[in-house]
């Protein structure tokens, strides 16, 4: 007997298909909740996981959704849009603006429309994976399509992969 869909997985599932996604959500035996599980369930390089990030932006969010090979640079966030300072968001504020929790945040299917940039790291690979609303769901996408379903702006976040891309053993 398979386990019940997250009632967030079949949010985000929803959407997807709403909006003509291909790719079918994936709930993992494992954690995605960072990259590096991501990668490993996957049996995927890490640069191909588009981390979930959320940031604080003078009181509104800032989606980042960027390469797991990748750590973004909220100084040169801040500067690509003009403000003083971008700080990581509080695991409330995550929740409360994504309706989803840390490790498991999709691109969509939030609340109310956020603003996102997306890595141009992303685009290195044909596809790539994004969190489905929880940290055991996830889904196959491309960087085109993450900038189309988000609405986001391509965005350089940070500079070059922090990491190697080779592929990370699946468990």
């Amino acid at each position: 007997m398979s386990r019940p869909e997250h009632p967030r997985v079949a949010a985000v599932s929803s959407l997807l298909a709403e909006a003509g996604v291909a790719g079918q959500v994936l709930e993992l035996t494992g954690s995605a909740r960072t990259a590096a599980e991501a990668a490993g369930e996957l049996g995927v390089p890490i640069g191909a996981i588009a981390n979930s990030l959320l940031f604080d932006v003078d009181g509104a969010p800032l989606l980042v959704l960027t390469s797991g090979a990748h750590r973004v640079d909220v100084a040169k966030v801040a500067a690509l849009l003009g403000v003083r300072a971008v700080r990581p968001a509080s695991a409330d504020s995550v929740r409360r603006h994504t309706g989803q929790p840390i490790g498991g945040v999709a691109p969509i299917g939030h609340p109310e429309p956020i603003g996102t940039l997306v890595d141009v790291e992303l685009a290195r690979h044909d596809r790539v994976w994004a969190a489905a609303g929880h940290p055991h769901a996830v889904f196959p996408t491309s960087y085109e399509e993450l900038l189309r379903l988000t609405g986001g702006t391509a965005a350089e976040v940070g500079e070059g992969p922090q990491v190697r891309p080779e592929t990370v053993e699946a468990r």
